[in-house]
Order: C-alpha cells, then structure tokens, then sequence
C-alpha cells in the first residue's frame, strides 16, 4: 500500500487508445510504459479503481489495473500461440473433469453440479471431454484441444490474459468458458470450482472469517477477470460467439 497522491482521476483519448489520468500525470505501467487501454468502458473501469481508494492505495484490490499492465508489459514475454497453449493445457487438470469415489454424498453433488456444465460445454463446442475418477483424470481427445486452441484464437492478446486469469483462479478451462459465454454466473462459477470445499465446510463448519474472505476474495478476481475479457473483445465479435449454438 501507499499514501493517495492524488485528487481527481479522469480519461482522456490518446493516439494509442485511451489513457488514465491521476490529476494531470499520466498513469504508468510498472514498467514505465504509457498505460494505454483499447476501449473507453475499460478506462472508466480502471478509473473507477483508482478513483475509489481511499487514503492508501490497496493495489492488490486493483484486478483491473494489474490485467491492463500484465497486457501492456507482458512481464512474461509470451506471445498468442503461447497464450492460448498455456490456457488449454488447464484441460487436463481442469477441477469439472477429476471426481471421487467417496465420500457418496460428494460423488453425486459432482455428478448433479458438474456433469450439466460438462454437457454444456461438450455440446457447445462439438468436443468430448469426460470425466475421471482415477489420479490420472479423463483422456482428453487431441481434437478437443485442437477445438479450443481454434476458439481462443479468435480472442486478442488482451482477452487472452484475461481468459488465463480466470481460469488460474477457477482451476478450470470449462467453467471459465462458461462464464464468458454467459451460460453461468460468477457466483456459480465460483461455487462450482469450491465444490468439495464447500461440501467440507457444511459438513464440518467453517471458520467465519477466513472462509468468507477467501469466497469473496475468488468472486472479485474472477468478476474482475471476465469483465475484463468482455471489455477487451470487439462487441461484434462476443455478440457473434454469443449467438453460436
């Protein structure tokens, strides 16, 4: 954290795209990079960040300013291809695909919450997924993969990193798709990927703070991170994705 340096906080259109101002400094990126954003309703979001702290910075409340500098400074020095790999490569261990055998009543809340969302998927994108109850998890089919390189490629590098944040977050590829498609809430995402947790947590209690804040903590980054998604994509091109199937 540190001291609130500045008063106001407004946008402004640059060559590049549009810009951030605290007062009448530019905002940076840490890498000292102009922190330029593609669409206006992403810079009001930002600006909205900056523009609710209070006396301290709490930067790490900030999910939308740190994805916009992870885009523009790719601290990671990944291109696409790279990207869309390290995102489908959640699929072999993506959380809706690894099930128990015991105990029975965790088994079937498995079956009942994720197998409808596994289904979805399959039927969405015309692959065969599957799931597993060995340590190894489901065979997941070459052409699977293949679909879903196709379909991320269809996204800009922007999104890329915001497809990546959600689906570090949610331990899943499928939920994180079906989050941006729309078909689910953040809130049932969120549930979905907690499932054996909150299985755990009825059935033992939970300790009140720490849990609460871990659960509000995952929405906000994961809200954060499909907003931002939505935010980097053409509106033409989500409406198209939307429209599909």
């Amino acid at each position: 954290e540190r001291k609130r340096f500045y008063q106001n906080v407004s946008i402004s259109q640059g060559e590049g795209g549009f810009e951030i101002n605290l007062d009448h400094r530019k905002l940076k990126t840490p890498q000292a990079k102009l922190f330029t954003v593609p669409s206006e309703a992403l810079a009001i979001a930002v600006a909205t960040e900056w523009d609710s702290q209070k006396d301290t910075i709490k930067f790490y409340t900030m999910h939308l300013t740190t994805l916009c500098n992870t885009a523009l400074d790719n601290p990671t020095q990944r291109n696409k291809t790279q990207l869309i790999r390290a995102a489908v490569k959640f699929l072999e261990t993506d959380t809706l695909c690894y099930r128990v055998e015991e105990p029975p009543g965790l088994a079937e809340l498995q079956k009942n919450e994720w197998d409808p969302v596994v289904d979805w998927a399959e039927k969405r994108y015309n692959v065969t997924i599957g799931s597993s109850t060995s340590i190894l998890g489901p065979n997941i089919p070459a052409s699977t993969k293949e679909t879903f390189i196709s379909h991320l490629a269809s996204y800009n590098m922007w999104a890329l990193q915001g497809i990546e944040f959600v689906i570090t977050q949610l331990k899943s590829l499928i939920l994180s798709m079906g989050l941006i498609d729309r078909h689910i809430t953040v809130e049932k995402a969120v549930l979905l990927s907690r499932l054996e947790e909150e299985y755990q947590i009825r059935r033992w209690g939970k300790v009140e703070w720490a849990h609460d804040y871990d659960l509000c903590e995952l929405r906000a980054r994961t809200a954060a991170g499909t907003l931002f998604v939505h935010l980097c994509s053409e509106s033409s091109t989500v409406k198209h994705k939307l429209l599909q199937d």
